[in-house]
């Protein structure tokens, strides 16, 4: 079970969790947020997103093409581990939110 930390503009929004072997995937705003969602399809609230697939959300600030190309050979990623590669390019995505690995 991998976890993952979202920012919004800087600001803790919430969590990023994989099940076991990629067994789903939730993610679920940390508590007391009540800044703006980290995307229209997701709003704030206290009950977890649930996601049988990668979230489209995420999989948004994934890199394609030539760029996925490169990162997928320097990192020796599987394509298919787009959990792993969002905490790669997590730090610098397009936009306000940005991903770490959580401790």
């Amino acid at each position: 079970m991998r976890r993952a930390e979202v920012f919004l503009a800087g600001t803790l929004a919430g969590h990023l969790i994989e099940g076991a072997e990629g067994s789903g995937y939730r993610f679920q705003y940390a508590s007391g947020y009540s800044g703006p969602p980290i995307s229209l399809t997701m709003p704030v609230r206290e009950e977890p997103y649930l996601f049988a697939e990668f979230p489209p959300f995420f999989d948004g600030l994934l890199p394609e093409g030539f760029q996925l190309e490169a990162l997928l050979r320097q990192k020796k990623l599987d394509r298919n581990d787009r959990f792993g590669q969002l905490l790669i390019v997590g730090t610098d995505t397009v936009g306000a939110v940005t991903v770490r690995e959580a401790p």
